[in-house]
């Protein structure tokens, strides 16, 4: 009876966790490259940073996280036979995944916020992209499940990995000629 309300609400958190997993990174690059610029203008702009990346990460990524496992967890409660399912032991996978690269952002994040940069900014964009692969993959394997042959997902995803660096490569050498 509840469960397409449990199911809209367990969405919403997705797109708000990942709205956060695509723009905590963008924001450090943007801290990243802010370094570079004359000290006391590198000053303004990493106190800002900081601030933008602690608000969007306490404040919209975590409790996103937590509240769309919490509401997934809730679905296959409900839904428990979907755990027998081939598509779904995958699915799990991806997003156990997700959210070990969520941990590795969040190590990020209190790095930036004690000054601790050991990444460049091309770093960060590729990082950036793995938030990226992991969407692309849970949502083919939940809307798919079981049509999708494993042989073309492997290919799908390794295509699009491909795609996405090239895509990198190819904003870097056209920032070189700016």
């Amino acid at each position: 009876m509840y469960y397409n309300y449990i199911k809209a609400l367990h969405l919403i958190f997705v797109i708000t966790w990942f709205a956060g997993l695509f723009y905590v990174p963008r924001l450090f690059i943007y801290h990243i490259e802010g370094l570079k610029k004359p000290k006391n203008e590198a000053d303004i702009l990493t106190t800002q940073f900081k601030v933008m990346q602690k608000r969007l990460w306490y404040i919209i990524t975590w409790p996103s996280a937590i509240l769309s496992v919490l509401f997934a967890v809730w679905l296959l409660v409900l839904m428990p036979e979907w755990l027998a399912q081939p598509w779904m032991h995958l699915k799990l996978f991806f997003v156990f995944l997700l959210i070990v690269y969520h941990l590795r952002t969040h190590k990020m994040i209190l790095q930036f916020q004690r000054d601790e940069i050991k990444y460049s900014s091309m770093f960060m964009r590729i990082w950036n992209e793995g938030a990226t692969l992991l969407l692309f993959a849970i949502v083919f394997l939940v809307i798919l499940k079981n049509s999708l042959h494993w042989i073309s997902g492997v290919l799908g995803f390794l295509g699009l990995g491909v795609v996405l660096f090239l895509g990198i490569k190819l904003y870097k050498n056209t920032r070189k000629g700016e």
